[in-house]
């Protein structure tokens, strides 16, 4: 089948990226619009323009789905390949409201809908001292690229201009606070980085409730009652303001892949503000509604997968108890909140033997002791870097770690010890080396497709590029001229990489997919669709979006908590910003924290050790392992690490510092709301007292049973010390241990109350 996938939601400016599934790259494939808004500039029978598939000058948005200005190119354009077909289109929005396009597929036609929000884009200017913006010769740069994610990280792309003594660029994004850099002469190294604050408000969220709704009436059929629930982003400063409650509601979608059109609008129609009532008899046998909240913007949906049994006179009760709800892309048990210890491959096995697949398996009885559930191999694929990130085969290891067998071997070995494998998939692009680019950049017609171009006037590394058409060069971000990009709007290239899904979703139990963000999010979609149920997925976007959790994603980089933890330790916040993180994730639109991947340092951060000290490691730690989500240690963390990617202190490393990550693992193993409880700030919290120490650097926060869940466990309280010395606090009467320690730590204090002796973090019962 190559259906196209779910419908899809953007709003007005942002694009969407639409494919065939299952490519057949020698397939004829066709798009055509069926019904766009009145006043949009598409209308029925319209097909992309043959003559217009450039992109615009300038991105908007984030997401592997470049998002265009209507001014800027047309509303539908064919993506960037030789064909005379179709197979990828790109839809800009120029207007709110659903499209309707058609795919004419091998297999016959296919209906895709995209529901429009109208535009959430503010102008604004990024205004910069030119004395800010410097190079290493006299006088000013010749040019100043705007770099950030808003154009995918592109230099050269978008440039200021020079006004006085300031450098100045004008942009439309978002509502929010955006990292931006404004490069000198293609210059990353001298970057001036600093923050484009646009006022507004964040997304809402959105949380789905699936009943089946008995009736009395023998004339009327049971019902499956939808009902959306929509909360409003929360204030986090005045910047990222509250979304407005009164402007909420849902729209549900039915998934054309699962309906005839009628079937679909007549079960849409049905819909009465943010609930959704339709008799069961009305249900096709099985189908995924999808609920997408909006106000003053919109936010990520939520889907729901109804199969009904067929129905009947007799059985309309035994229908009614039978019908399944389910999340149709449920994350796997075993990754509901696992602990994630990531490896730095080539470094893993220490400063004198050359790491290899055979030399991490010698080692894995130390990851069983340490106590974690997942281990994250950086790439183990062919390259011929050390990092692993230039791949140069995607079916074969590197040489130097070890044959496919041996791999699995330590997949298997892994397996014994209760742990499970997480591949890390680098398909945005390869090496410059790999034999498509070279075959690609030779001219070759099969391969003239695989990568994308765009112009060299841009190109900021200054390699003398073989031109494929007049005027170009291989697209990459920053600048990463060894790995070009790949081009996704490729059938050859979609079908190759999904086999390479396919060739290791047999081997391992993850994916952790390297820059996500330049990934289209229907090719994630699909990757999703087609792994085995059990298979973790985790992306690396930066920022982290919620959008990457509508079908796609099971876990998140949380960047506002480390970002946050960073900040914490430099001594730039009190250590009661956490809070600030994660209402900063939901202000973006996530709605639930369990989502996200908690992590203070990874293979491509400075050490936190080596940053801010022991004690705020200690600390920061901590809070990762006591907040809701997936707490990732990256080795050598654990050990007294200080080189991000230097080789592992075994034998010199702080055995002090491993005991306190081993106690954090085994404490959030024994203690199920560490992992699955709500996380409040006020209560019992709200009333920790600092009374000997450095109050800015101690915060508190309560894990408490999840609304609803019927548990009568008691709540914890956890108190962080991110300070060189103790901290002495009160507490509220009722703390009885620190589950953390050995107890002697709790002591009465006066009137009735308790005093708690914290070093680093004190976990209270």
């Amino acid at each position: 089948m190559y259906e196209p996938g779910p419908p899809r939601t953007t709003s007005v400016g942002e694009s969407v990226e639409l494919a065939a599934r299952s490519p057949d790259a020698d397939g004829t494939y066709r798009w055509r619009v069926r019904d766009a808004p009145a006043d949009s500039d598409l209308a029925a029978r319209d097909s992309p323009d043959p003559h217009a598939t450039g992109p615009p000058s300038s991105a908007t948005a984030t997401g592997g789905d470049a998002a265009l200005d209507p001014a800027d190119g047309p509303v539908l354009r064919a993506g960037e390949t030789g064909r005379d077909d179709d197979p990828v289109v790109h839809l800009a929005p120029d207007a709110p409201g659903t499209y309707v396009l058609a795919l004419d597929a091998p297999d016959g036609t296919h209906r895709q809908r995209v529901r429009a929000f109208p535009d959430e884009r503010r102008e604004t200017e990024i205004r910069v001292p030119a004395a800010d913006v410097a190079t290493d010769g006299d006088g000013d740069p010749d040019g100043v690229s705007l770099l950030w994610p808003h154009n995918e990280n592109r230099l050269a792309l978008d440039r200021a201009e020079r006004d006085g003594d300031e450098w100045v660029a004008t942009v439309r994004v978002p509502p929010g606070r955006h990292g931006f850099g404004f490069v000198p002469d293609g210059d990353r190294s001298a970057a001036h980085h600093g923050d484009c604050e646009v006022p507004g408000p964040g997304r809402p969220r959105v949380s789905l409730d699936a009943t089946v709704v008995e009736t009395d009436a023998q004339a009327e059929a049971d019902r499956l009652r939808l009902t959306a629930a929509v909360e409003p982003a929360p204030a986090v400063d005045d910047v990222e303001r509250a979304g407005d409650p009164d402007a909420l509601d849902a729209t549900f979608l039915v998934d054309d892949r699962d309906a005839d059109p009628e079937t679909v609008a007549a079960i849409e129609s049905r819909a009465a503000g943010q609930t959704l009532s339709v008799p069961l008899d009305a249900l096709p046998d099985s189908v995924r509604i999808h609920a997408v909240p909006h106000g003053e913007r919109y936010g990520a949906a939520e889907t729901v997968r109804v199969d009904a049994p067929a129905n009947g006179g007799d059985e309309e009760q035994a229908a009614a108890a039978s019908v399944a709800l389910a999340d149709p892309n449920p994350t796997p048990e075993w990754a509901e909140s696992p602990t994630i210890y990531e490896a730095f491959v080539r470094s893993f096995a220490g400063d004198t033997l050359p790491t290899t697949f055979a030399e991490i398996e010698r080692r894995v009885p130390y990851l069983e002791h340490l106590g974690v559930d997942a281990l994250w191999l950086t790439p183990v694929l062919a390259s011929p870097t050390a990092h692993g990130y230039h791949v140069t085969d995607y079916y074969d290891t590197a040489a130097d770690l070890g044959s496919p067998e041996s791999f699995e071997s330590l997949v298997a070995a892994c397996h014994d010890a209760g742990i499970r494998v997480v591949f890390d998939l680098v398909i945005n692009h390869t090496s410059r080396d790999h034999p498509a680019f070279q075959l690609h950049s030779a001219g070759v017609d099969a391969y003239a497709d695989h990568y994308r171009r765009t112009d060299a006037a841009a190109d900021v590394t200054g390699i003398d590029w073989a031109e494929i058409g007049d005027g170009d060069a291989p697209d990459y971000y920053f600048e990463w001229g060894r790995i070009p990009n790949l081009n996704f709007d490729s059938p050859a290239v979609r079908e190759w990489l999904l086999d390479v899904v396919d060739e290791w979703a047999g081997v391992v139990d993850g994916f952790r997919a390297d820059v996500a963000w330049g990934v289209p999010h229907g090719f994630w979609k699909e990757v999703a669709d087609r792994v085995p149920d059990d298979t973790l997925l985790l992306d690396e976007t930066l920022p982290h979006d919620p959008f990457y959790g509508e079908g796609e994603f099971h876990r998140h980089y949380d960047t506002s908590l480390y970002e946050t933890l960073r900040a914490v330790g430099a001594g730039e916040e009190s250590a009661d910003a956490v809070e600030a993180a994660l209402a900063r994730g939901e202000w973006l639109g996530f709605d639930d924290g369990r989502s996200q991947m908690r992590y203070v340092e990874n293979h491509d951060e400075d050490r936190y050790l080596a940053e801010y000290g022991r004690d705020a490691l200690r600390a920061a730690a901590a809070v990762t392992f006591t907040l809701p989500g997936a707490p990732m240690i990256y080795a050598g963390q654990e050990r007294g690490n200080e080189t991000y990617r230097g080789p592992i202190r075994w034998h010199d490393g702080d055995n002090d510092l491993t005991d306190f990550h081993r106690r954090l693992v085994a404490l959030r193993g024994a203690e199920p709301l560490l992992r699955d409880g709500d996380v409040t700030f006020d209560g019992r919290a709200a009333d920790v007292r600092v009374v000997e120490g450095d109050a800015d650097r101690v915060t508190a926060y309560e894990r408490a049973p999840a609304e609803g869940d019927g548990s009568e466990a008691a709540s914890l309280l956890v108190v962080v010390n991110f300070a060189a010395e103790p901290a002495t606090v009160a507490v509220p009467d009722g703390v009885e241990t620190d589950l953390f320690g050995d107890g002697s730590a709790v002591e009465r204090g006066g009137e009735g109350g308790r005093r708690v002796a914290v070093d680093s973090v004190a976990v209270l019962r």
